[in-house]
């Protein structure tokens, strides 16, 4: 009888923790700490941090096509309307003024930066603004399309634009949503955006040209009526009553954001009380640009927690 071998049952390969497949020896990669901040953003790594822009300089534009005949609406897309003979002399006489603002500080190294909606009543407002500064003042330009029109549709049929607006009226003018467009409210969603690309290029100085740190810089935001509005509710907190409480710029209107003594930005600076009342700012507004007018940066929490606690007031009172 013959016996038969049986067969042989090879042993499962046995690797090392340090060896691949093949039984060479790996290199352990240890991992490696988080970059710090300066590494990730090399512009953090300055010393001291970059000071703000003396202004944001808010400017409706100049009387346009549409404001003097609203039938052109119903054959010219509202991006292409343009602005009127007196609509380009509101621009050159708004330019001048930024000019005399800007210039009477008294500093050597001033300069203005733009940005600007898309349309065209907007980019010829920037041309007549820009003829009140030389070339070596305007430190950059930048199409914004966040900053556009409030969207009113497509084509506009007139009377029926009529009718939209005295429901707008009824409804409320931030949450009305127009057919085929926007409310103030859906352009504040895309004003948040704006903002917070806004703060993140003062916050590391983008306006400055390398290897300066001015803080003579002026920013100067060309924009619609509605779309302005929206921002300061924006930037300051206002609730949707006082938003459907302030007025309308005028064409080739300014409203000036000035540092105040503690850093921040004050309609007060520039303007009066009688100024600001008749743009529509509440008492309670005007107070609040008080403080910002000398409260230094690092306080605004407070602030937020004294308005949130004034509002639950106000939200629970009578409440038992």
């Amino acid at each position: 009888m013959v016996a038969i071998a049986s067969p042989s049952v090879a042993a499962p390969p046995r690797f090392r923790c340090c060896e691949d497949s093949h039984g060479r020896r790996r290199h352990r990669h240890l991992p490696q700490p988080p970059l710090a901040a300066e590494a990730q953003f090399p512009e953090r790594s300055m010393a001291a941090p970059c000071p703000r822009p003396r202004r944001i300089i808010l400017v409706r534009h100049g009387q346009s096509e549409g404001n003097v005949d609203e039938s052109v609406y119903t054959r010219v897309p509202d991006p292409k309307i343009g602005l009127t003979p007196k609509g380009w002399r509101d621009a050159e006489e708004c330019g001048l003024r930024i000019r005399d603002l800007v210039a009477g500080d008294g500093a050597d190294d001033w300069k203005v930066y733009f940005y600007v909606s898309p349309y065209r009543r907007t980019l010829e407002t920037l041309r007549g603004l820009g003829k009140a500064f030389e070339r070596s003042r305007i430190a950059g330009v930048r199409e914004e399309p966040r900053v556009r029109e409030q969207d009113f549709g497509n084509f506009q049929d007139r009377e029926k634009m009529r009718i939209e607006k005295e429901i707008r009226h009824r409804y409320g003018r931030f949450f009305y949503r127009f057919p085929n467009g926007e409310s103030a409210a859906d352009v504040y969603d895309r004003i948040t955006g704006f903002r917070e690309t806004l703060r993140a290029d003062i916050d590391i100085g983008r306006f400055q040209p390398p290897g300066e740190r001015s803080p003579n810089m002026n920013l100067v935001i060309v924009s619609h009526g509605l779309t302005l509005r929206v921002f300061l509710m924006r930037w300051y907190k206002w609730t949707v009553e006082q938003f459907e409480g302030l007025n309308n710029f005028d064409n080739g209107g300014m409203l000036v954001m000035q540092t105040g003594s503690g850093g921040r930005y004050s309609l007060l600076v520039h303007h009066t009380v009688e100024e600001l009342r008749a743009f529509g700012l509440t008492e309670a507004m005007l107070n609040d640009q008080m403080w910002y007018r000398t409260v230094a940066l690092n306080k605004e929490n407070f602030l937020l927690m004294v308005k949130i606690s004034v509002f639950l007031l106000f939200l629970f009172n009578g409440v038992e």
